[in-house]
């Protein structure tokens, strides 16, 4: 059944990857994330291109490495099929020619794998906010024709925008302990810290992460997942801890 995009409020997702487990994961991630729902899965390039015909999404995740075309090339096919949907790579490759070639492609971000449920969710939900603002936008004179660029280019890095449900007092008290800290922290100690809940600094430190604030690192233990710590840029990091650049 077709969608008519932007209708219900709802931002509609096509999930594009090869890996039908990886897909269903995604699809997870996503509806996770208010007001997106996934409306269809492709596993190829051609599937991608007319399941875009047959549900007219408003975002569709994109992987590269399709068995039949690479996934960059779906996007001009879109475009001369005139949608106009928004594309954000997610995907395992980190060669500079590629992500150079997505941004020529007008991607509005590039995800790599493996990610976790908390760094989509921070990129989703930065798109929405953006989304929402161009599409609020009436363009009466040269700074409103601006402030849709600044749109589409998103949040200065310097002082992004919090994502929806994120409060400024929080970030901050999160961004103290984690300047304060002689080492790397863990989104645990943070919220020892803090006095916040684990889940909530994670999702602060992540957004810390994502907009490019914070440096992420592992640290390996005996046993289960690797542990995820996080420092600031602009602060070294402590040596012989044996961590390993995430």
């Amino acid at each position: 059944m077709t969608s008519e995009p932007g209708t219900s409020g709802m931002i509609d997702v096509l999930v594009v990857d090869d890996d039908f487990m990886v897909a269903k994961v995604h699809r997870a991630f996503v509806e996770r994330v208010e007001p997106f729902r996934v409306v269809g899965v492709a596993g190829s390039g051609e599937q991608a291109v007319t399941a875009v015909d047959e549900l007219r999404p408003d975002l569709v995740l994109l992987d590269l490495h399709l068995p039949d075309i690479f996934g960059l090339d779906v996007i001009p096919r879109l475009r001369a099929a005139g949608h106009d949907c928004d594309v954000m790579v997610v995907s395992a490759a980190r060669e500079a020619e590629t992500v150079r070639g997505a941004v020529r492609h007008g991607v509005v971000d590039y995800l790599l794998k493996p990610f976790d449920s908390e760094e989509l969710r921070a990129r989703l939900e930065r798109y929405a906010e953006r989304r929402g603002r161009l599409l609020g936008t009436v363009v009466r004179n040269q700074a409103d024709v601006d402030r849709v660029l600044a749109g589409a280019a998103g949040p200065p890095s310097a002082a992004p925008a919090l994502p929806k449900g994120m409060s400024v007092e929080t970030a901050e008290l999160v961004e103290r302990a984690l300047r304060a800290a002689d080492d790397t922290l863990s989104a645990t100690e943070c919220a020892a810290l803090t006095g916040v809940s684990r889940v909530s600094a994670r999702r602060y430190l992540e957004h810390f992460h994502t907009v490019g604030r914070v440096e992420v690192s592992l640290r390996y233990g005996v046993a289960g997942r690797p542990e995820r710590r996080y420092r600031f840029r602009d602060r070294p990091t402590a040596p012989g801890r044996g961590e390993a650049r995430a």
